[in-house]
């Protein structure tokens, strides 16, 4: 098996790229709106990431807890994850932070059982659980262990946030084993913009991890633009691979042409090589 088969390649963003289809998603159920308003666009998106070359799929779960009925909006967004993608395909159910994801601060410990309860949810309906944008290494650490109770596999995304302002890299190093501890399988970074992520990077060698990345500001041009830079992202992402991920995607601001550009350098990649 060459390096490149051993890589496993995460879809990218719903909610950034629902927006860019023009679905509103405004207000705290952010993407989860969608599920009530437009699930045909989110089957779509679903359907070009596993079209670009992604074989993990997140369902539209981040913040369905602020949706009425939210248990049968949860399945439902698993059921349209499940049934936009090969059979083969695996499907993550995301469980986010109970308050902003920049807001770290706003962490308290009596709000766990949210965690549980979505954990729970999900977990006959999807093949992982994916708690992702936590900035807050104690609430990182709560939902992981709630998520690894109902004996579904679970990865732990990370952020230090867009800018890299919010965790440094030894903080998020230590959350990382710490979660690793609670019964994660895969620890990640996430959502801080690919050209500032390469210190979380670095912090995570040695532990089995992987990376997706926000796009970065629109000036930067690797995303949230009309044209972005699809191959630098990817070039990008071939030094998070050299550095030892075994998972990489995109976030915020990428969109299926950056998963695709990534599913073309894997495969051009050699035994041994990672370009």
């Amino acid at each position: 098996m060459s390096r490149a088969d051993a890589i496993t390649l995460l879809d990218g963003p719903t909610g950034t790229e629902l927006q860019r289809r023009g679905v509103p998603t405004e207000g705290p159920a952010w993407s989860a709106t969608a599920l009530l308003t437009h699930p045909q666009t989110i089957a779509a998106i679903h359907r070009d990431y596993a079209a670009a070359g992604a074989t993990v799929h997140t369902a539209v779960t981040f913040r369905v807890r602020q949706l009425p009925r939210w248990r049968d909006a949860a399945a439902r967004a698993a059921r349209i994850a499940r049934e936009a993608v090969p059979a083969h395909h695996r499907i993550a159910g995301a469980i986010a932070p109970v308050g902003d994801c920049y807001e770290p601060w706003t962490w308290d410990p009596s709000l766990a059982r949210a965690h549980r309860d979505l954990a729970e949810a999900l977990a006959p309906s999807v093949d992982l659980l994916l708690c992702e944008t936590f900035a807050n290494p104690d609430e990182a650490v709560s939902a992981t262990g709630s998520a690894a109770e109902t004996g579904v596999e679970v990865w732990t995304a990370l952020t230090a946030g867009p800018w890299a302002t919010l965790l440094d890299p030894p903080t998020l190093r230590t959350a990382a084993e710490r979660c690793l501890a609670a019964g994660a399988t895969t620890v990640l970074v996430n959502c801080v913009a690919a050209t500032r992520i390469a210190p979380y990077v670095d912090a995570l060698q040695g532990l089995p991890f992987g990376v997706y990345a926000n796009a970065g500001d629109p000036d930067e041009g690797l995303g949230f633009c009309e044209h972005p830079d699809v191959e630098r992202y990817a070039a990008l992402a071939m030094d998070w691979v050299e550095a030892g991920a075994r998972v990489i995607g995109g976030c915020c601001g990428t969109r299926p042409a950056h998963v695709r550009a990534l599913r073309r350098r894997l495969d051009a990649c050699e035994p041994g090589t990672t370009g």
